[in-house]
């Protein structure tokens, strides 16, 4: 039985000259958001969880403002005066330090992490126009002056049942967590399939235990079966109940090479994974390889340590902003600006702003073969491609 349930810089110029070319396809627009005086330095807030009691928010914190300084690093021609507000993760500190950053002139806040914190900073300074970068990817504080730059389900879902379907896969089963994090992810995906031409013959779902999970293979097993479904989408995490779906289903006559298994999140972390045989000829996404690889090669010369997941969302924040700011006109900080359609290059492959909050980014399709994430569809490189 599996336990599961456990809890010197390098310039790119590149991907500056990307960077710079992406934001000119598009005019600067109109919008909610403050005048700039694009000849100076744009002061930027950036709110990060310093100050909390939790460990992991610090080192989070950490790679934050180190990946922003690194984005800072690489514009050409523009001035970021950055200045970092810490939250200690907690929403009412987050209001107070975006009230203060916004008193101290800053034009647009990066940041923050935590999505009640993300909202809680967005409510303050709505009043005051100051449009909000946040890392979280909880779309249900996107919208007003509240952006989410994480990647979110619904653009994944979107990416993974288009590709699915043009692979002639019709019929797909939902097999989710029972929280609200899992119906979400339900959610997403009936979306992304009826978007895309397939239709859900099936859900399912299980207890969060692995007493749970057990008894509900089963009956899971028995719908998929009866349902004629070619494919079935799990909103599992490699941490939660993945690694036992993955091995009790085949166990129950689901058998992955007839039935397409495709997961809404990385099923390459941790590496151990890629080991399941369940999960061999699975589907997943996951950003540009080679560009998070560059990412993460600079910021260990950068810094001496490993680059956390999340801090190219800073990075990105930052790339954006100086991309819009690099144009030279007041208006580059306004919500018509940050949501024009061509987007922007970040150091995990291009992405755009909705004028909703929320986001698209353009997505590899993975698939597990021989215990190795192979890429069987490369990321787009830039927007209105196939897969975007």
């Amino acid at each position: 039985m599996i336990a599961v349930f456990r809890a010197a810089r390098k310039r790119l110029a590149v991907l500056t000259a990307a960077l710079a070319m992406v934001a000119a396809c598009q005019p600067v627009g109109l919008g909610g958001g403050p005048s700039i005086n694009a000849s100076r330095p744009v002061p930027v807030a950036l709110l990060v969880p310093g100050g909390s009691a939790e460990a992991g928010d610090q080192v989070v914190a950490r790679a934050l403002e180190n990946a922003a300084r690194l984005a800072i690093a690489d514009l050409q021609g523009v001035a970021i005066d950055l200045r970092v507000y810490d939250t200690a993760a907690r929403p009412e500190q987050a209001a107070a330090a975006a009230k203060q950053a916004v008193a101290d002139g800053a034009k647009i806040i990066l940041g923050p992490l935590h999505a009640q914190s993300a909202n809680a900073a967005g409510l303050a300074v709505a009043s005051r126009g100051i449009n909000v970068l946040s890392f979280s990817n909880n779309t249900g504080i996107a919208g007003g002056n509240v952006f989410v730059l994480g990647p979110t389900f619904e653009n994944t879902a979107s990416r993974l049942a288009s590709y699915a379907v043009a692979q002639g896969r019709r019929n797909f089963m939902v097999i989710h967590d029972p929280d609200v994090s899992g119906q979400t992810g339900r959610s997403s995906v009936e979306g992304a399939v009826a978007r895309s031409g397939g239709r859900i013959t099936a859900t399912g779902t299980y207890e969060l235990s692995q007493n749970g999970v057990v008894q509900a293979i089963p009956q899971l097993a028995t719908k998929a079966r009866s349902s004629g479904s070619d494919a079935i989408f799990f909103t599992a995490s490699t941490a939660g109940a993945l690694p036992l779906l993955a091995q009790l289903l085949p166990e129950n006559r689901i058998d992955p090479e007839t039935v397409q298994f495709i997961g809404l999140t990385r099923w390459d972390i941790p590496p151990s994974t890629l080991a399941l045989p369940g999960l061999q000829g699975g589907w997943f996404a996951l950003p540009d390889p080679n560009l998070t690889a560059q990412f993460a090669s600079r910021y260990m010369s950068a810094y001496g340590e490993p680059a956390h997941p999340l801090a190219g969302l800073a990075y990105d924040g930052i790339a954006a902003i100086g991309a819009l700011v690099g144009q030279g006109m007041s208006d580059a900080l306004t919500t018509g600006a940050l949501t024009q359609p061509s987007g922007f290059a970040g150091v995990n492959g291009v992405f755009r702003l909705r004028a909703d909050g929320t986001n698209d980014r353009a997505l590899a399709i993975a698939e597990i073969q021989n215990n190795q994430v192979i890429v069987i569809d490369p990321a787009p490189r830039s927007f209105g491609g196939a897969g975007l």
